[in-house]
């Protein structure tokens, strides 16, 4: 599949991903085995939220990653190094991201480090990676400031670190989608637009309104609920009265279910729309009305119908991780190769050694990668994000997500 194949793994993983039971917590289990003696160790960083209520997601991420590594040094990728894998825990939370970025920076063997899952977390970890000359890879980030920087609306677009990168695809892209899907496929006119205040919840939120609006959609209302919280029902109560034909939320699943619910509930039997972090197994499985005819978008083609994926699901299922690589594991999966791919240009170009400066040289080797992913082709453009921008619509159907279109996003 990327100028090499990934071997079904065989033999019994003992040394597969370990949950963590602290936030940030890490000792010598907490890094992958890498197998042989003699080479050098080169890490790959993970960052995401292992526990908590995102963790369906984040530990995805981790064996995802996790499972690049092994592939690796099964195929001796790279020469003369062995790469191993250290995770550390967020829970979502901005200041434990950051306190992550410091313990990967201060790990000298960390060449690059793939996540966070939430744009807020990303924004508190970027700096002290861009001081570091340390590489970031996100599979799951979608807010444009991330990459493009905080005038990017403005058409000002100006890259605010060199060092990240991510292989989903930005939320002007997802927004605007939706937007277009929601008014011109499913014939809402007359949508209540929710957030819940955070990075990636508001900013999809609002480019999303903002495209349904240039489409002659209205807005039947708009209001904010808050992490974490689980009575919605003054929300609910505003979105009946407004007599709206559908409501978007821009948040996490947690929220988005119950919101989706609590609208439900109160007599709104009207479709919930959202974005990737509303496509979850858990957010049906959490749900106690019927979800059927909610609709959520996700960056990318649904990876079992990939044949690109082929091979990553299997090696995945052969390995015998205890959770699903869920929405993100094939985008985890190319965000550590990606890395691995510039780690091997790096060596190659140094007699097969790993050179002083690595983590520099590492960093400009990413804007030159180029391979057939998991996900489909990878590659980076000016701003460090992926060229690639394919996306799906799914909607609940018997209690489950089921693909409803996949496409190629054009202006």
């Amino acid at each position: 599949m990327r100028n090499r194949s990934l071997l079904i793994l065989t033999a019994v993983l003992t040394t597969g991903a370990l949950s963590l039971t602290a936030c940030g917590s890490r000792d010598d289990d907490n890094k992958s085995d890498g197998g042989s003696s003699g080479k050098t160790t080169v890490v790959i960083g993970v960052d995401g939220p292992l526990t908590g209520s995102l963790s369906a997601l984040g530990q995805g991420i981790k064996n995802s990653v996790d499972l690049a590594v092994k592939t690796a040094n099964k195929n001796n990728e790279v020469p003369d190094v062995e790469f191993k894998m250290v995770s550390y825990d967020d829970q979502a939370v901005p200041a434990s991201g950051q306190a992550n970025a410091q313990k990967l920076v201060g790990d000298k063997d960390v060449l690059g480090v793939v996540g966070p899952l939430n744009s807020g977390v990303a924004q508190s970890m970027q700096g002290d990676f861009a001081k570091a000359n340390l590489t970031q890879v996100s599979p799951a980030n979608t807010n444009p400031a991330l990459s493009q920087g905080d005038n990017w609306a403005k058409d000002d677009k100006k890259r605010p670190f060199k060092t990240y990168f991510r292989t989903a695809t930005t939320d002007v892209i997802q927004g605007r989608f939706a937007a277009q899907y929601l008014f011109n496929e499913a014939k809402k006119k007359n949508v209540y637009v929710v957030d819940d205040k955070q990075t990636y919840g508001a900013g999809l939120a609002q480019i999303f309104a903002a495209e349904f609006k240039r489409l002659g959609g209205k807005i039947a209302g708009e209001d904010h609920v808050t992490v974490k919280e689980t009575d919605f029902s003054s929300t609910a109560d505003k979105v009946k009265a407004s007599k709206a034909d559908s409501v978007y939320f821009g948040g996490q699943y947690p929220e988005g279910g119950l919101l989706a619910d609590q609208i439900k509930k109160v007599g709104a039997k009207i479709p919930t729309m959202g974005g990737d972090a509303l496509y979850d197994p858990a957010y049906i499985s959490a749900s106690g009305e019927a979800n059927d005819g909610d609709i959520a978008t996700s960056v990318g083609f649904p990876i079992e119908k990939l044949d690109t994926a082929k091979t990553f699901i299997a090696d995945y299922q052969a390995a015998g991780y205890k959770d699903p690589y869920a929405a993100y594991g094939g985008y985890s999966y190319d965000a550590a190769w990606a890395i691995i791919q510039a780690v091997k240009q790096v060596v190659g170009a140094n007699g097969n050694k790993v050179p002083e400066d690595a983590r520099a040289k590492v960093t400009e080797a990413m804007s030159q990668v180029s391979f057939s992913g998991v996900t489909g082709q990878v590659a980076f453009d000016e701003f460090g994000d992926t060229t690639n921008k394919q996306l799906t619509v799914y909607t609940v159907k018997d209690g489950k997500w089921t693909d409803l279109k996949s496409d190629t996003f054009k202006d």
